[in-house]
Protein backbone atom coordinates (compact mmCIF):
# COMPACT_ATOMS: atom_id res chain seq x y z
CA UNK A 1 0.00 0.00 0.00
CA UNK A 2 0.84 3.46 -0.83
CA UNK A 3 1.30 4.44 3.08
CA UNK A 4 3.31 1.37 4.05
CA UNK A 5 5.90 2.06 1.44
CA UNK A 6 6.18 5.44 2.03
CA UNK A 7 6.85 4.94 5.80
CA UNK A 8 9.60 2.65 4.76
CA UNK A 9 10.91 4.76 2.16
CA UNK A 10 11.18 6.95 5.50
CA UNK A 11 12.97 4.77 7.89
CA UNK A 12 15.35 3.27 5.27
CA UNK A 13 16.64 7.10 4.94
CA UNK A 14 17.44 7.10 8.92
CA UNK A 15 21.11 5.71 8.34
CA UNK A 16 22.06 8.31 5.64
CA UNK A 17 19.92 11.56 6.21
CA UNK A 18 20.51 14.10 8.14
CA UNK A 19 18.18 15.16 10.70
CA UNK A 20 17.22 18.48 8.78
CA UNK A 21 16.64 16.08 5.65
CA UNK A 22 14.58 13.75 7.42
CA UNK A 23 12.43 16.21 8.93
CA UNK A 24 11.95 17.90 5.86
CA UNK A 25 10.60 14.53 4.20
CA UNK A 26 8.47 13.66 7.12
CA UNK A 27 7.03 17.17 6.44
CA UNK A 28 6.83 16.07 2.40
CA UNK A 29 5.67 12.92 2.77
CA UNK A 30 2.56 12.24 2.73
CA UNK A 31 1.63 10.69 6.39
CA UNK A 32 -0.84 8.48 6.92
CA UNK A 33 -3.84 10.30 8.81
CA UNK A 34 -5.86 8.79 11.44
CA UNK A 35 -8.61 7.74 9.38
CA UNK A 36 -6.16 6.02 7.52
CA UNK A 37 -4.46 4.04 10.31
CA UNK A 38 -8.36 3.89 11.84
CA UNK A 39 -9.19 1.68 8.10
CA UNK A 40 -6.13 -0.14 8.18
CA UNK A 41 -5.58 -1.36 12.08
CA UNK A 42 -9.36 -1.55 12.49
CA UNK A 43 -9.76 -4.37 9.40
CA UNK A 44 -8.26 -7.83 9.64
CA UNK A 45 -7.15 -8.17 6.20
CA UNK A 46 -5.80 -5.13 5.93
CA UNK A 47 -4.24 -5.38 9.15
CA UNK A 48 -2.41 -8.28 8.30
CA UNK A 49 -1.08 -7.39 5.31
CA UNK A 50 0.74 -4.82 7.81
CA UNK A 51 2.06 -7.45 10.03
CA UNK A 52 3.24 -9.24 7.25
CA UNK A 53 5.33 -6.36 6.46
CA UNK A 54 7.27 -6.71 9.58
CA UNK A 55 8.90 -9.80 7.83
CA UNK A 56 9.54 -8.11 4.76
CA UNK A 57 13.16 -6.63 5.47
CA UNK A 58 14.59 -10.23 6.77
CA UNK A 59 14.43 -11.16 3.26
CA UNK A 60 16.39 -7.98 1.65
CA UNK A 61 19.66 -8.60 0.23
CA UNK A 62 21.89 -7.71 2.66
CA UNK A 63 20.06 -8.32 5.52
CA UNK A 64 19.30 -12.29 7.20
CA UNK A 65 19.30 -13.47 4.07
CA UNK A 66 22.78 -12.32 2.98
CA UNK A 67 24.36 -10.88 5.73
CA UNK A 68 23.08 -12.49 9.37
CA UNK A 69 22.70 -15.78 8.43
CA UNK A 70 25.53 -16.30 6.65
CA UNK A 71 27.53 -14.65 9.06
CA UNK A 72 26.63 -14.46 12.50
CA UNK A 73 27.23 -17.17 14.54
CA UNK A 74 30.55 -18.66 13.31
CA UNK A 75 32.97 -19.33 14.42
CA UNK A 76 32.23 -21.79 17.48
CA UNK A 77 34.05 -24.38 18.87
CA UNK A 78 31.88 -26.84 16.87
CA UNK A 79 31.74 -24.92 13.58
CA UNK A 80 33.47 -22.24 11.07
CA UNK A 81 33.35 -20.93 7.80
CA UNK A 82 35.50 -22.77 6.00
CA UNK A 83 37.94 -20.03 4.36
CA UNK A 84 38.16 -18.59 7.62
CA UNK A 85 41.89 -18.51 6.67
CA UNK A 86 41.42 -16.03 3.63
CA UNK A 87 42.95 -12.89 3.45
CA UNK A 88 41.31 -12.05 -0.57
CA UNK A 89 38.76 -10.24 1.52
CA UNK A 90 37.33 -9.08 4.80
CA UNK A 91 34.50 -11.78 4.83
CA UNK A 92 36.24 -13.63 7.40
CA UNK A 93 36.79 -11.03 9.38
CA UNK A 94 33.37 -11.02 10.87
CA UNK A 95 33.45 -14.62 12.31
CA UNK A 96 37.29 -14.94 13.72
CA UNK A 97 36.59 -12.03 16.07
CA UNK A 98 38.53 -9.98 14.08
CA UNK A 99 35.63 -7.40 12.42
CA UNK A 100 36.44 -3.80 11.71
CA UNK A 101 33.63 -1.03 11.09
CA UNK A 102 34.38 -0.63 7.79
CA UNK A 103 33.64 -3.82 6.94
CA UNK A 104 32.96 -4.63 3.07
CA UNK A 105 30.00 -6.63 3.51
CA UNK A 106 29.05 -4.47 6.16
CA UNK A 107 29.23 -0.87 6.05
CA UNK A 108 25.85 -0.30 3.83
CA UNK A 109 23.11 1.84 4.53
CA UNK A 110 20.98 -0.97 3.71
CA UNK A 111 22.89 -3.82 6.00
CA UNK A 112 21.14 -5.83 8.77
CA UNK A 113 21.79 -3.27 10.88
CA UNK A 114 19.06 -1.24 9.40
CA UNK A 115 16.77 -3.51 7.87
CA UNK A 116 16.41 -4.58 11.71
CA UNK A 117 15.68 -1.46 12.26
CA UNK A 118 13.25 -1.04 9.47
CA UNK A 119 11.68 -4.06 10.66
CA UNK A 120 11.29 -2.71 14.31
CA UNK A 121 9.59 0.54 12.93
CA UNK A 122 7.32 -1.77 11.03
CA UNK A 123 6.16 -3.23 13.95
CA UNK A 124 6.08 -0.12 16.17
CA UNK A 125 3.62 1.16 13.18
CA UNK A 126 1.22 -2.17 13.18
CA UNK A 127 1.29 -2.07 17.29
CA UNK A 128 0.56 1.22 17.77
CA UNK A 129 -2.39 0.87 14.91
CA UNK A 130 -4.08 -2.41 16.99
CA UNK A 131 -3.68 -0.80 20.05
CA UNK A 132 -5.08 2.39 19.09
CA UNK A 133 -7.86 0.99 16.54
CA UNK A 134 -8.26 -2.49 16.74
CA UNK A 135 -9.83 -3.50 19.99
CA UNK A 136 -7.22 -6.56 19.65
CA UNK A 137 -8.49 -8.75 22.45
CA UNK A 138 -7.60 -12.59 23.13
CA UNK A 139 -9.14 -15.19 20.81
CA UNK A 140 -9.38 -12.19 18.01
CA UNK A 141 -8.02 -11.71 14.45
CA UNK A 142 -6.49 -8.64 15.34
CA UNK A 143 -5.57 -9.39 18.92
CA UNK A 144 -3.23 -12.19 17.12
CA UNK A 145 -1.85 -9.98 14.70
CA UNK A 146 -0.67 -7.95 17.65
CA UNK A 147 0.77 -10.70 19.22
CA UNK A 148 2.60 -11.39 16.01
CA UNK A 149 3.72 -8.17 15.89
CA UNK A 150 4.97 -7.68 19.53
CA UNK A 151 6.62 -11.64 18.69
CA UNK A 152 8.48 -10.27 15.93
CA UNK A 153 9.46 -6.92 17.10
CA UNK A 154 11.27 -9.44 20.14
CA UNK A 155 12.65 -11.45 17.56
CA UNK A 156 14.32 -8.21 15.94
CA UNK A 157 15.73 -7.31 19.09
CA UNK A 158 17.19 -10.08 20.51
CA UNK A 159 18.94 -10.58 17.29
CA UNK A 160 20.43 -7.06 17.88
CA UNK A 161 21.35 -7.83 21.14
CA UNK A 162 23.07 -10.86 20.05
CA UNK A 163 25.07 -9.18 17.17
CA UNK A 164 25.97 -6.12 18.85
CA UNK A 165 24.83 -5.94 22.97
CA UNK A 166 23.74 -2.39 23.68
CA UNK A 167 21.70 -0.54 21.01
CA UNK A 168 19.55 1.87 20.44
CA UNK A 169 15.72 0.89 22.01
CA UNK A 170 12.84 1.95 19.98
CA UNK A 171 9.54 1.08 20.93
CA UNK A 172 7.57 3.96 19.51
CA UNK A 173 7.35 4.90 15.64
CA UNK A 174 10.10 7.21 14.81
CA UNK A 175 9.17 10.71 14.78
CA UNK A 176 11.18 14.07 14.15
CA UNK A 177 12.45 14.21 17.91
CA UNK A 178 13.27 10.65 18.15
CA UNK A 179 15.73 10.45 14.65
CA UNK A 180 19.32 10.06 16.66
CA UNK A 181 19.17 7.94 19.46
CA UNK A 182 22.01 7.03 22.02
CA UNK A 183 22.52 3.30 22.63
CA UNK A 184 19.91 2.01 25.59
CA UNK A 185 21.33 -0.87 28.04
CA UNK A 186 20.74 -4.25 26.65
CA UNK A 187 18.91 -4.73 29.69
CA UNK A 188 16.15 -2.39 29.27
CA UNK A 189 15.36 -4.21 26.20
CA UNK A 190 15.60 -7.54 27.87
CA UNK A 191 13.23 -6.20 29.97
CA UNK A 192 10.43 -4.88 27.48
CA UNK A 193 10.65 -7.98 24.76
CA UNK A 194 10.02 -9.93 27.57
CA UNK A 195 6.88 -8.08 28.72
CA UNK A 196 5.74 -7.83 25.04
CA UNK A 197 6.30 -11.83 24.83
CA UNK A 198 4.41 -12.33 28.17
CA UNK A 199 1.31 -10.32 26.38
CA UNK A 200 1.73 -12.16 23.29
CA UNK A 201 1.18 -15.59 24.83
CA UNK A 202 -2.35 -14.38 25.65
CA UNK A 203 -2.99 -13.80 21.99
CA UNK A 204 -1.64 -15.82 20.13
CA UNK A 205 -2.95 -19.19 19.95
CA UNK A 206 -1.25 -23.05 20.35
CA UNK A 207 0.28 -24.58 17.15
CA UNK A 208 -2.79 -25.43 14.71
CA UNK A 209 -4.83 -23.50 17.25
CA UNK A 210 -5.94 -21.08 14.45
CA UNK A 211 -6.10 -21.02 10.43
CA UNK A 212 -2.45 -18.75 10.89
CA UNK A 213 -0.94 -21.26 13.25
CA UNK A 214 -1.13 -24.15 11.26
CA UNK A 215 1.83 -23.17 9.39
CA UNK A 216 5.43 -22.42 11.04
CA UNK A 217 5.39 -19.49 9.19
CA UNK A 218 3.30 -17.75 11.53
CA UNK A 219 3.82 -17.20 15.13
CA UNK A 220 2.21 -19.66 17.55
CA UNK A 221 1.85 -19.79 21.45
CA UNK A 222 4.91 -22.62 21.83
CA UNK A 223 7.39 -20.43 19.87
CA UNK A 224 6.20 -17.13 22.05
CA UNK A 225 6.96 -18.92 25.06
CA UNK A 226 10.18 -20.56 23.50
CA UNK A 227 11.20 -17.40 22.48
CA UNK A 228 10.37 -16.01 25.88
CA UNK A 229 12.51 -18.89 27.50
CA UNK A 230 15.66 -18.06 25.33
CA UNK A 231 15.57 -14.46 25.87
CA UNK A 232 15.32 -14.63 29.57
CA UNK A 233 18.63 -17.30 29.76
CA UNK A 234 20.51 -14.61 27.96
CA UNK A 235 19.13 -11.80 29.48
CA UNK A 236 20.53 -13.97 33.19
CA UNK A 237 23.21 -15.30 31.65
CA UNK A 238 27.30 -13.48 30.68
CA UNK A 239 27.55 -11.42 28.17
CA UNK A 240 30.62 -8.46 27.30
CA UNK A 241 30.22 -5.33 28.85
CA UNK A 242 32.09 -2.01 28.18
CA UNK A 243 33.63 -2.91 32.03
CA UNK A 244 34.37 -6.69 31.14
CA UNK A 245 32.39 -9.82 30.83
CA UNK A 246 29.77 -10.76 33.83
CA UNK A 247 26.02 -11.33 34.38
CA UNK A 248 23.06 -7.77 34.81
CA UNK A 249 23.24 -6.21 37.25
CA UNK A 250 19.57 -5.36 37.36
CA UNK A 251 18.08 -7.57 39.88
CA UNK A 252 14.91 -8.08 37.76
CA UNK A 253 17.20 -10.20 35.46
CA UNK A 254 18.85 -12.19 37.74
CA UNK A 255 19.05 -15.76 37.31
CA UNK A 256 17.15 -16.55 40.46
CA UNK A 257 13.99 -14.78 38.62
CA UNK A 258 14.49 -15.49 35.04
CA UNK A 259 15.83 -19.34 35.49
CA UNK A 260 12.35 -20.79 37.21
CA UNK A 261 10.41 -18.47 34.35
CA UNK A 262 12.47 -20.52 31.89
CA UNK A 263 11.64 -23.49 33.29
CA UNK A 264 7.85 -22.87 33.77
CA UNK A 265 7.97 -21.56 29.83
CA UNK A 266 9.54 -24.97 28.20
CA UNK A 267 7.58 -26.99 30.55
CA UNK A 268 3.83 -25.27 29.32
CA UNK A 269 4.90 -25.95 26.17
CA UNK A 270 6.07 -29.57 26.76
CA UNK A 271 3.18 -29.97 28.46
CA UNK A 272 0.68 -28.49 25.71
CA UNK A 273 1.33 -31.49 23.48
CA UNK A 274 1.30 -29.22 20.35
CA UNK A 275 5.01 -29.52 19.42
CA UNK A 276 7.23 -32.85 19.00
CA UNK A 277 10.28 -34.08 18.44
CA UNK A 278 10.48 -35.96 14.83
CA UNK A 279 10.57 -39.53 15.36
CA UNK A 280 14.37 -39.37 13.85
CA UNK A 281 16.67 -36.90 13.06
CA UNK A 282 17.73 -37.74 9.59
CA UNK A 283 13.97 -37.13 9.07
CA UNK A 284 13.35 -33.94 10.77
CA UNK A 285 15.72 -33.11 8.01
CA UNK A 286 14.75 -34.44 5.58
CA UNK A 287 10.97 -32.82 6.20
CA UNK A 288 12.72 -29.28 6.54
CA UNK A 289 14.58 -29.55 2.91
CA UNK A 290 11.08 -30.85 1.31
CA UNK A 291 10.06 -27.38 3.01
CA UNK A 292 7.16 -29.21 5.17
CA UNK A 293 5.78 -26.33 6.91
CA UNK A 294 3.17 -28.02 8.85
CA UNK A 295 3.07 -27.03 12.21
CA UNK A 296 2.72 -29.21 15.63
CA UNK A 297 6.56 -30.89 14.57
CA UNK A 298 9.46 -30.39 15.93
CA UNK A 299 9.99 -26.38 14.11
CA UNK A 300 8.67 -23.49 15.89
CA UNK A 301 8.88 -21.02 14.09
CA UNK A 302 10.98 -20.39 10.90
CA UNK A 303 12.03 -17.18 9.43
CA UNK A 304 9.69 -17.21 5.59
CA UNK A 305 11.33 -16.48 2.38
CA UNK A 306 9.56 -17.17 -0.84
CA UNK A 307 10.79 -19.72 -3.49
CA UNK A 308 13.17 -17.18 -5.14
CA UNK A 309 14.53 -15.36 -2.16
CA UNK A 310 16.73 -16.50 0.97
CA UNK A 311 20.22 -18.11 0.66
CA UNK A 312 20.29 -20.57 3.96
CA UNK A 313 21.55 -24.14 1.09
CA UNK A 314 23.14 -21.91 -1.24
CA UNK A 315 25.14 -21.20 1.91
CA UNK A 316 25.49 -24.24 4.00
CA UNK A 317 24.49 -27.21 1.88
CA UNK A 318 26.47 -29.52 0.85
CA UNK A 319 29.08 -28.47 -1.57
CA UNK A 320 27.92 -28.98 -5.69
CA UNK A 321 30.65 -27.65 -8.21
CA UNK A 322 27.85 -26.99 -10.82
CA UNK A 323 25.16 -27.71 -11.95
CA UNK A 324 23.53 -31.55 -11.47
CA UNK A 325 20.48 -33.76 -11.29
CA UNK A 326 20.07 -32.23 -7.80
CA UNK A 327 20.54 -28.57 -8.22
CA UNK A 328 20.82 -25.70 -11.19
CA UNK A 329 21.79 -22.82 -9.16
CA UNK A 330 25.11 -22.99 -10.98
CA UNK A 331 28.78 -23.21 -9.63
CA UNK A 332 30.23 -23.92 -6.23
CA UNK A 333 26.93 -23.39 -4.20
CA UNK A 334 26.71 -24.63 -0.61
CA UNK A 335 29.77 -25.39 1.70
CA UNK A 336 30.55 -22.23 3.00
CA UNK A 337 30.47 -22.87 6.68
CA UNK A 338 31.16 -26.46 8.06
CA UNK A 339 31.57 -28.38 11.19
CA UNK A 340 35.45 -28.32 12.54
CA UNK A 341 36.84 -31.67 11.49
CA UNK A 342 37.48 -32.93 15.05
CA UNK A 343 33.38 -32.43 15.95
CA UNK A 344 32.60 -35.86 13.36
CA UNK A 345 35.25 -37.93 16.65
CA UNK A 346 33.80 -35.75 19.07
CA UNK A 347 30.24 -37.77 18.70
CA UNK A 348 30.01 -41.52 20.06
CA UNK A 349 29.82 -43.24 16.85
CA UNK A 350 26.61 -44.71 17.56
CA UNK A 351 24.97 -41.36 17.73
CA UNK A 352 22.42 -41.06 14.54
CA UNK A 353 23.28 -37.07 14.56
CA UNK A 354 26.68 -37.85 13.68
CA UNK A 355 26.27 -38.76 9.79
CA UNK A 356 23.64 -36.12 9.33
CA UNK A 357 25.62 -33.14 11.11
CA UNK A 358 29.18 -33.99 9.18
CA UNK A 359 29.77 -34.94 5.91
CA UNK A 360 33.12 -35.43 4.48
CA UNK A 361 32.70 -35.68 0.47
CA UNK A 362 30.71 -32.82 -1.84
CA UNK A 363 29.22 -33.35 -5.09
CA UNK A 364 31.77 -33.39 -7.58
CA UNK A 365 31.55 -31.77 -11.46
CA UNK A 366 28.71 -33.12 -13.38
CA UNK A 367 28.86 -35.36 -16.50
CA UNK A 368 26.24 -35.33 -18.75
CA UNK A 369 24.25 -33.38 -16.37
CA UNK A 370 24.77 -36.30 -13.42
CA UNK A 371 27.43 -35.75 -10.49
CA UNK A 372 28.31 -38.25 -7.75
CA UNK A 373 29.38 -37.76 -4.75
CA UNK A 374 33.59 -37.42 -3.70
CA UNK A 375 35.36 -37.14 -0.73
CA UNK A 376 36.33 -33.95 0.24
CA UNK A 377 39.52 -32.42 2.23
CA UNK A 378 39.90 -32.85 5.77
CA UNK A 379 39.97 -29.86 6.24
CA UNK A 380 37.01 -28.99 4.67
CA UNK A 381 33.69 -30.97 6.35
CA UNK A 382 30.07 -30.06 5.33
CA UNK A 383 26.98 -29.52 7.27
CA UNK A 384 24.45 -32.67 5.93
CA UNK A 385 21.63 -30.95 7.59
CA UNK A 386 21.18 -28.93 4.80
CA UNK A 387 21.27 -30.58 1.23
CA UNK A 388 19.79 -29.68 -1.80
CA UNK A 389 19.72 -33.69 -3.01
CA UNK A 390 16.95 -33.99 -0.77
CA UNK A 391 14.64 -30.80 -1.97
CA UNK A 392 11.14 -31.68 -3.62
CA UNK A 393 12.31 -29.03 -6.50
CA UNK A 394 14.70 -28.18 -8.33
CA UNK A 395 16.05 -24.77 -7.61
CA UNK A 396 17.33 -23.02 -10.77
CA UNK A 397 18.02 -19.12 -9.84
CA UNK A 398 21.16 -18.49 -9.19
CA UNK A 399 21.66 -17.07 -6.07
CA UNK A 400 18.18 -17.82 -3.70
CA UNK A 401 17.46 -21.30 -3.03
CA UNK A 402 13.89 -19.88 -1.23
CA UNK A 403 14.61 -22.64 1.88
CA UNK A 404 13.40 -20.98 4.97
CA UNK A 405 15.93 -21.06 7.62
CA UNK A 406 14.77 -22.88 11.26
CA UNK A 407 14.45 -19.80 13.74
CA UNK A 408 13.63 -21.99 16.74
CA UNK A 409 12.58 -25.58 16.91
CA UNK A 410 11.23 -28.75 20.25
CA UNK A 411 14.51 -29.82 20.71
CA UNK A 412 15.79 -26.72 22.03
CA UNK A 413 12.74 -26.50 24.31
CA UNK A 414 13.89 -29.85 25.70
CA UNK A 415 17.53 -28.92 26.49
CA UNK A 416 16.48 -25.16 27.77
CA UNK A 417 13.92 -27.22 30.06
CA UNK A 418 16.72 -29.81 31.61
CA UNK A 419 19.00 -26.57 31.90
CA UNK A 420 16.70 -24.23 33.73
CA UNK A 421 15.21 -28.11 35.87
CA UNK A 422 19.42 -28.27 36.61
CA UNK A 423 19.90 -24.93 38.03
CA UNK A 424 16.44 -24.87 39.92
CA UNK A 425 15.75 -28.54 41.25
CA UNK A 426 18.56 -30.46 40.49
CA UNK A 427 19.93 -32.58 38.22
CA UNK A 428 16.73 -35.27 38.61
CA UNK A 429 14.25 -33.16 37.26
CA UNK A 430 16.72 -32.41 34.46
CA UNK A 431 17.23 -35.78 33.77
CA UNK A 432 13.74 -36.53 31.78
CA UNK A 433 14.14 -33.85 28.86
CA UNK A 434 17.54 -34.78 28.58
CA UNK A 435 16.70 -38.53 27.62
CA UNK A 436 14.48 -37.67 25.47
CA UNK A 437 16.95 -35.63 23.12
CA UNK A 438 19.33 -39.10 23.19
CA UNK A 439 16.62 -41.39 23.12
CA UNK A 440 16.16 -39.71 19.51
CA UNK A 441 19.97 -39.82 18.73
CA UNK A 442 20.10 -44.24 19.42
CA UNK A 443 19.37 -46.50 18.15
CA UNK A 444 17.12 -48.81 20.81
CA UNK A 445 19.73 -51.50 21.47
CA UNK A 446 21.76 -48.33 22.51
CA UNK A 447 19.67 -47.00 24.88
CA UNK A 448 20.08 -48.86 27.94
CA UNK A 449 23.67 -47.23 28.01
CA UNK A 450 23.92 -44.49 26.04
CA UNK A 451 20.69 -42.86 27.04
CA UNK A 452 19.51 -44.86 30.88
CA UNK A 453 23.01 -45.34 32.53
CA UNK A 454 24.61 -42.26 30.85
CA UNK A 455 22.05 -39.57 32.11
CA UNK A 456 21.54 -41.54 35.49
CA UNK A 457 25.37 -41.37 36.45
CA UNK A 458 24.76 -37.08 36.07
CA UNK A 459 24.49 -36.73 39.65
CA UNK A 460 25.41 -33.56 40.17
CA UNK A 461 24.44 -30.10 39.08
CA UNK A 462 27.68 -29.59 37.77
CA UNK A 463 27.75 -33.14 35.91
CA UNK A 464 24.69 -32.30 34.40
CA UNK A 465 25.57 -29.23 33.28
CA UNK A 466 28.22 -30.44 31.74
CA UNK A 467 25.90 -33.32 29.74
CA UNK A 468 24.24 -30.36 28.70
CA UNK A 469 26.58 -28.35 27.33
CA UNK A 470 28.12 -30.66 25.34
CA UNK A 471 24.72 -32.24 24.26
CA UNK A 472 23.83 -28.99 22.90
CA UNK A 473 26.84 -28.93 20.25
CA UNK A 474 25.66 -32.35 19.21
CA UNK A 475 22.23 -31.43 18.48
CA UNK A 476 22.69 -27.77 17.26
CA UNK A 477 26.22 -27.93 15.17
CA UNK A 478 25.27 -26.16 11.77
CA UNK A 479 22.30 -24.25 13.26
CA UNK A 480 24.27 -21.45 14.25
CA UNK A 481 23.11 -21.49 18.03
CA UNK A 482 26.27 -22.46 19.77
CA UNK A 483 27.54 -18.62 19.79
CA UNK A 484 24.87 -17.49 22.13
CA UNK A 485 25.03 -20.07 24.34
CA UNK A 486 28.66 -20.15 24.78
CA UNK A 487 28.69 -16.16 25.50
CA UNK A 488 25.92 -17.01 28.33
CA UNK A 489 27.41 -19.73 29.70
CA UNK A 490 31.02 -17.80 30.06
CA UNK A 491 32.32 -20.63 28.11
CA UNK A 492 33.01 -18.88 24.86
CA UNK A 493 36.64 -18.64 25.35
CA UNK A 494 37.21 -21.52 26.63
CA UNK A 495 35.39 -23.84 24.41
CA UNK A 496 37.01 -21.91 21.61
CA UNK A 497 40.55 -22.72 22.79
CA UNK A 498 39.81 -26.04 24.12
CA UNK A 499 38.82 -26.39 19.77
CA UNK A 500 42.42 -25.26 18.97
CA UNK A 501 43.67 -28.25 21.15
CA UNK A 502 41.58 -30.51 19.56
CA UNK A 503 42.51 -30.06 16.39
CA UNK A 504 46.32 -30.19 17.11
CA UNK A 505 45.98 -33.19 18.66
CA UNK A 506 43.91 -34.34 15.42
CA UNK A 507 46.43 -33.08 13.47
CA UNK A 508 49.05 -34.76 15.45
CA UNK A 509 46.99 -37.71 16.27
CA UNK A 510 47.67 -37.80 19.44
CA UNK A 511 45.57 -37.23 22.73
CA UNK A 512 42.07 -37.43 22.14
CA UNK A 513 42.65 -38.37 18.87
CA UNK A 514 45.25 -40.78 18.98
CA UNK A 515 42.67 -43.68 16.95
CA UNK A 516 41.71 -41.33 13.91
CA UNK A 517 42.87 -43.37 10.96
CA UNK A 518 44.72 -40.97 8.42
CA UNK A 519 43.81 -42.73 5.87
CA UNK A 520 40.42 -43.12 3.80
CA UNK A 521 39.58 -45.97 2.00
CA UNK A 522 36.24 -45.39 -0.83
CA UNK A 523 34.30 -47.35 -3.36
CA UNK A 524 30.79 -46.70 -4.85
CA UNK A 525 27.20 -47.95 -4.37
CA UNK A 526 25.38 -49.38 -6.90
CA UNK A 527 24.06 -46.04 -8.07
CA UNK A 528 27.59 -45.30 -8.91
CA UNK A 529 26.70 -41.85 -6.98
CA UNK A 530 26.36 -42.28 -3.42
CA UNK A 531 30.32 -43.27 -1.80
CA UNK A 532 30.78 -46.29 0.71
CA UNK A 533 33.45 -45.09 2.64
CA UNK A 534 36.05 -47.23 5.39
CA UNK A 535 38.36 -45.25 7.60
CA UNK A 536 36.28 -42.76 9.10
CA UNK A 537 35.38 -44.14 12.32
CA UNK A 538 38.07 -44.55 15.02
CA UNK A 539 40.31 -47.79 14.74
CA UNK A 540 39.69 -48.13 10.84
CA UNK A 541 43.15 -48.79 10.25
CA UNK A 542 43.54 -51.65 8.09
CA UNK A 543 42.89 -51.94 4.85
CA UNK A 544 39.98 -52.95 3.17
CA UNK A 545 41.46 -54.70 0.03
CA UNK A 546 40.38 -54.72 -3.81
CA UNK A 547 37.96 -52.66 -5.08
CA UNK A 548 38.69 -49.60 -2.38
CA UNK A 549 40.42 -46.09 -3.72
CA UNK A 550 42.83 -44.78 -0.62
CA UNK A 551 42.83 -41.22 0.12
CA UNK A 552 44.88 -39.45 2.32
CA UNK A 553 42.85 -38.05 5.44
CA UNK A 554 45.24 -35.48 7.20
CA UNK A 555 45.44 -32.13 5.36
CA UNK A 556 45.39 -29.70 8.42
CA UNK A 557 47.79 -27.26 8.79
CA UNK A 558 48.91 -25.20 12.00
CA UNK A 559 47.65 -22.06 9.94
CA UNK A 560 44.19 -23.11 9.27
CA UNK A 561 43.72 -24.41 12.92
CA UNK A 562 45.10 -20.77 14.42
CA UNK A 563 42.55 -19.05 11.50
CA UNK A 564 39.42 -20.20 13.77
CA UNK A 565 40.01 -16.89 15.97
CA UNK A 566 42.55 -13.83 15.57
CA UNK A 567 41.37 -12.59 18.58
CA UNK A 568 40.62 -13.51 21.87
CA UNK A 569 36.45 -14.38 21.46
CA UNK A 570 35.69 -13.14 25.04
CA UNK A 571 37.02 -9.73 23.97
CA UNK A 572 35.11 -9.58 20.46
CA UNK A 573 32.09 -11.28 21.18
CA UNK A 574 30.03 -8.58 19.46
CA UNK A 575 30.37 -6.93 15.95
CA UNK A 576 30.91 -2.92 16.19
CA UNK A 577 28.29 -0.79 14.76
CA UNK A 578 29.16 -0.28 11.12
CA UNK A 579 31.27 3.24 10.09
CA UNK A 580 28.48 4.44 7.84
CA UNK A 581 25.66 3.85 10.80
CA UNK A 582 28.11 5.98 13.22
CA UNK A 583 28.87 9.05 10.19
CA UNK A 584 25.02 9.33 10.20
CA UNK A 585 24.26 9.21 13.77
CA UNK A 586 24.70 12.84 14.31
CA UNK A 587 27.74 12.01 17.46
CA UNK A 588 24.68 9.79 18.91
CA UNK A 589 26.57 6.64 18.71
CA UNK A 590 30.11 5.20 19.29
CA UNK A 591 31.97 1.60 19.44
CA UNK A 592 32.75 0.16 22.87
CA UNK A 593 34.78 -3.00 23.30
CA UNK A 594 37.82 -1.56 21.83
CA UNK A 595 36.56 -0.94 18.11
Amino acid sequence: MKISIKLSVVLMSLAVFSCKQLGDDLLTVDSPSASSEAVIFSNPDLAKGAVDGIKIPMAETNSYRGRWIPFYGMNTDSEWLNSSESTSNDNADLVVYDPKPNNSQMNTANNVWAQMYNGIERANLCIRGLRTYGNPTPGSELGYLLGEALTLRAVYYSDLVKGWGDVPARFEPINTETVYLPKSSRDVIYKQILADLEEAETLVPWPNGNAATSSVERINKAFVKGLRARVALAASGYSQYPDGIRRSNDPELAPSKLYPLALQLCRDVINSGTARLETSFEGLWRKYNQEVLAAGNESLWEIPFAPGRGRVLFTFAINHTNNNQYQQMGNNRGGQGGPLPNVFYDFDQADQRRNITCIPYKWGSAVAGKAKQEVGAFNRWYFGKYRFEWMSRIVTSTNDDGVNKIYMRYAEILLMAAEAANEVEGPAAAAPYLKQIRNRAFAAADRPEKVENYVNALTSKTAMFNAIVEEQKFEFTGEMERKLALIRWNLLGAKMADAKERMTELKNRTGRYANVPSTLYYKYAADNETLIIYGLNRGEFDNPGAGWTSVDWTSLSDSKIAALYRNNPDTKQFWPIWQVFLDSSNGTLSNDYGY
